[in-house]
């Protein structure tokens, strides 16, 4: 048997099955139940230290605090 036949025969079969673990295992690591906040965190990443956009609140930015805070 060549080497490219065993290397074919172990991607065919062995690697294959490893990939889809790995596969299954990342997935499964991403939605574990404790990873909600982890989660909710990152996708707030784009809008942290946002400012309003100019005429859209002409209200300095003390006062938009004050009203987001109660």
């Amino acid at each position: 048997m060549s080497t490219y036949e065993t290397l074919r025969h172990f991607a065919d079969t062995w690697f294959l099955l490893a990939m889809t673990i790995f596969f299954v295992g990342v997935v499964l690591y991403t939605l574990r139940p404790g990873s909600r906040s982890t989660h909710d965190d990152i996708a707030d990443i784009p809008f942290r230290n946002d400012a309003p956009a100019k005429g859209f609140d002409d209200r300095p930015s003390e006062q938009l605090k004050e009203r987001e805070n109660g």
